[in-house]
């Protein structure tokens, strides 16, 4: 990273190929805003104890992986 002549940082870097660049600012804008905040870990294994069933997905490795045939 490096400061321009507007003191602005830059990312240094080697262009390596194509990149794909979405704009979501008017997607946003669009959106309506969900103001209610997740419940906090000890509120939910509160409300989770005592239950007989409970379900847990992984959500963080199942995120957006799609599979790519290696010939493309």
């Amino acid at each position: 990273v490096m400061k321009n002549e507007k003191n602005e940082l830059i990312p240094t870097r080697n262009v390596t190929g194509w990149r794909m660049y979405i704009d979501y600012r008017r997607l946003n804008n669009a959106t309506r805003k969900d103001h209610f905040l997740l419940p906090f870990m000890d509120q939910m294994l509160e409300r989770l104890s005592g239950q007989a069933y409970y379900c847990f997905i992984d959500g963080y490795s199942g995120y957006n992986q799609i599979v790519v045939d290696p010939a493309d």
